[in-house]
């Protein structure tokens, strides 16, 4: 057995909000990567980012979700209509409910970034799609990537009648994370913050990705550059982030900040940070806190965006920008969860 560590719905303000049980959790979706489950969990374990042997231990019920992964979609060259494959989601998810008597099923994307839409009449991206089938298969929908999702403006009347409780976007899990915390201190402490510079070297297909497709990477530094223009005193100042690809670093990632800011009299000095981790392992956790508070959430009725649950997110639907204010919507909501 291993501790919960990192799931924020293991901590005591959450213990009678009436969430599902983590074992109670059923797994299924779909992939674009042909790589089984077991087979990846080995790949992570050898990379050390799962324990040796847990693979080995966990090897029945790995085999079972992976029964359940679907080919992503939509695949090149399908000529079915939108409303078709729509559809064709949204049964797959009804089915998978009713294969497992499922009280409810939560849709998470933690699919590739996409590049934003440059047309709104342009045909729905698959994260849309995916998105549109959750509302279709009446299901709460959590949006863990900067791609559009239910954001798109297609998507706005469903999403506004369909009468279910959705989350997102793009998960705050490293150098945002600091970005949410150490912005309101500045704010806070009246520094003038003149620049703020960052660089992200990432391994893994996320990396390669986002070096292959500026569109995609422009999407994934939006939500980090929105947190420094809500939180600090003038909105966002110089500096940019930038994205290398790192092939050796695998499923890890360093990430380094530089801010130069004023003190009394004009004092200029300078703050640097470095965040070194693992992006799976700091995700997974706040995945299962989502499926399981967007699973609550709907049980007791909620529908439309959850609010409180900007604590997990650099794009969140409403709510305040920095960690703590929004860490108090976060135990407002396990309450209204009781």
């Amino acid at each position: 057995m291993y501790p919960p560590t990192g799931m924020v719905t293991e901590l005591p303000p959450f213990a009678e909000s009436g969430l599902p049980a983590v074992g109670d959790l059923v797994f299924g979706g779909h992939d674009v990567t042909a790589t089984p489950l077991p087979k990846r969990a080995e790949e992570l374990a050898a990379g050390g980012v799962l324990p040796h042997g847990l693979p080995a231990a966990v090897a029945a019920e790995l085999a079972a979700a992976d029964e359940e992964i679907r080919p992503g979609g939509p695949q090149p060259g399908d000529t079915r209509t939108e409303a078709e494959l729509t559809e064709a989601l949204a049964e797959d998810v009804r089915s998978f409910v009713r294969r497992h008597d499922l009280a409810r099923a939560v849709v998470v994307n933690v699919s590739t970034t996409e590049p934003a839409p440059d047309d709104v009449d342009a045909p729905l991206p698959a994260s849309s799609l995916y998105a549109a089938a959750a509302l279709r298969a009446g299901c709460p929908y959590v949006n863990f990537t900067p791609s559009t999702g239910l954001h798109h403006p297609r998507l706005a009347g469903p999403a506004g009648s369909a009468g279910v409780p959705y989350a997102g976007r793009d998960g705050k899990t490293g150098q945002t994370l600091l970005r949410s915390v150490l912005g309101p201190m500045f704010a806070q402490r009246a520094l003038a913050v003149r620049s703020w510079s960052g660089t992200n070297l990432l391994g893994g297909g996320d990396g390669a990705t986002l070096a292959a497709d500026p569109g995609a990477a422009a999407a994934k530094n939006a939500g980090k550059e929105r947190v420094l223009a809500e939180t600090l005193l003038g909105g966002a100042p110089e500096g940019e982030v930038h994205i290398d690809d790192v092939p050796s670093l695998g499923d890890w990632k360093t990430a380094w900040d530089h801010v130069s800011f004023d003190g009394f009299l004009g004092t200029r000095m300078v703050l640097q940070t470095i965040w070194q981790g693992c992006d799976s392992a700091l995700a997974a956790p706040l995945i299962l806190d989502l499926a399981r508070l967007l699973a609550r959430a709907d049980e007791r009725g909620l529908s439309g965006p959850v609010r409180g649950l900007g604590f997990y997110f650099k794009d969140p639907d409403g709510g305040p920008a920095g960690l703590g204010e929004q860490w108090a919507e976060l135990l407002s909501l396990a309450e209204r969860l009781r």
